[in-house]
């Protein structure tokens, strides 16, 4: 690992916040794609999360996959592979503006998670063996996670802008973004190609033939850290995309304008991993999850009993590219305000649950990219729960979320399991 350290990685580096910002991209497509489908295809709230869930249940599909792959072919290889899938489920996706198709676009969404998952699976723990773990490792995740924000903020403006009117806009409206992501999987592909990509234990891992009785699942902290990733991204993707429908179906707030609010949200995890990244060298990941899940529970529950009529304005571009403010319940900026926290329960939890666990290190990155399904299970029980009750009943599935992270960093993260060899 001292090795890791004393070489200049900055290329590497840099190329795994591109790819970190591919995968925000991408993935959030689905959050504005999800109410344009909902007003083309007249779906309930339920059935219009279905393409967001396509896309984060392919990680239960490949997420144990490409770990093995990454193991078996390397860092660079992998995410070599996963961005010619990418390029293929964002060219799916167009098709399914053409063939104006409900299930064409969720099989683009399905086979670009497939991508999503991949790309993960690289760049979470190349990024924390690049910082050389701990602190440090954090701190680059962090970083990354900032690029992958700044990306997540622009995407929900751009496809509200292109959407215009919502009640007549159709999924081919989307197609300039869609150009944009696969230009940028074309781009990356070439430059990735001519990179050098270290591999910390690539080596290792292809001269070990022993049977191991270990593996990353026997570790108590990382199965509940699986767990945490679960419901974290559950959380994050849950909190704007219910908002989002909120706005534009319930409060009828133009596309472009709900989309800027969504978008604030993101830009907070932006501000909020910078923050992260800078601190992430002094504050342990424990100490930084103690913190935001509580913050984030106090603005959840404060969301839920706020009254509707108590409005306040925010800064949005509007359909017509024009700035001004609008009139959002006060429950939608404590909803936005949860980006700040969100932003770095990713890195942190990703940190505390692969500590110590060395050569099984990176299986363990492809179990985890299995339980990001959450990212669709979770808001589509988030959408039932809004059928049925409301928009804002359903974010107690989002208190639940936070309670249970709030439980892993204060008890769940101790490794109990320090008997085990990880080398």
């Amino acid at each position: 690992m001292n090795s890791v350290q004393k070489k200049n990685y900055a290329l590497p580096i840099a190329m795994m916040f591109a790819l970190f910002a591919m995968i925000s991209f991408v993935t959030g497509l689905q959050n504005p794609m999800g109410v344009i489908v909902k007003n083309q295809f007249g779906t309930s709230i339920f059935l219009s999360q279905l393409g967001n869930a396509a896309n984060f249940i392919a990680y239960a599909f490949m997420g144990i996959p490409a770990g093995l792959l990454l193991q078996r072919i390397g860092y660079k290889r992998t995410a070599l592979a996963a961005i010619v899938v990418g390029f293929v489920g964002v060219g799916i996706t167009y098709l399914s503006g053409v063939a104006s198709s409900f299930g064409v676009y969720l099989t683009g969404a399905f086979v670009s998670g497939f991508s999503m998952c991949m790309l993960n699976t690289v760049v979470n723990p190349m990024l924390n063996t690049l910082g050389g773990e701990g602190k440090r490792g954090n701190q680059l995740l962090q970083f990354g996670g900032s690029c992958n924000s700044l990306s997540a903020t622009i995407v929900p403006v751009l496809v509200g802008y292109l959407m215009g009117d919502v009640a007549r806009t159709t999924i081919d409206k989307a197609n300039p973004a869609l150009f944009i992501a696969m230009g940028i999987f074309a781009l990356v592909f070439v430059v990735l190609l001519l990179v050098n990509i270290p591999e910390p234990r690539l080596t290792v891992s292809k001269v070990s033939k022993t049977k191991d009785k270990y593996s990353a699942l026997s570790f108590r902290h990382f199965l509940l850290g699986a767990l945490a990733i679960f419901v974290y991204v559950g959380v994050e993707v849950g909190i704007p995309n219910i908002a989002n429908q909120f706005m534009t179906n319930e409060l009828a707030i133009d596309a472009a304008a709900a989309g800027t609010v969504v978008g604030t949200y993101w830009f907070l995890m932006l501000v909020g991993r910078l923050f992260g990244g800078a601190l992430g060298g002094k504050i342990s990941s424990k100490a930084m999850m103690l913190f935001v899940t509580t913050l984030g529970l106090v603005l959840v529950l404060g969301a839920i009993v706020c009254p509707m009529n108590l409005t306040v304005n925010m800064p949005v571009f509007k359909s017509d590219i024009s700035f001004g403010l609008i009139k959002v319940p006060v429950s939608i900026m404590l909803l936005i305000l949860c980006g700040l926290c969100t932003s770095v329960m990713w890195g942190g939890i990703f940190n505390l649950a692969v500590a110590g666990l060395g050569k099984y290190t990176e299986a363990a990155s492809g179990f985890f990219m299995v339980m990001v399904c959450g990212g669709g299970l979770l808001p589509l029980l988030q959408g039932s729960v809004a059928d049925w009750f409301g928009y804002m009943s359903s974010y107690w599935v989002v208190v639940a979320a936070i309670v249970y992270m709030l439980y892993y960093a204060l008890y769940g993260c101790k490794n109990v399991n320090k008997d085990i060899p990880v080398e």
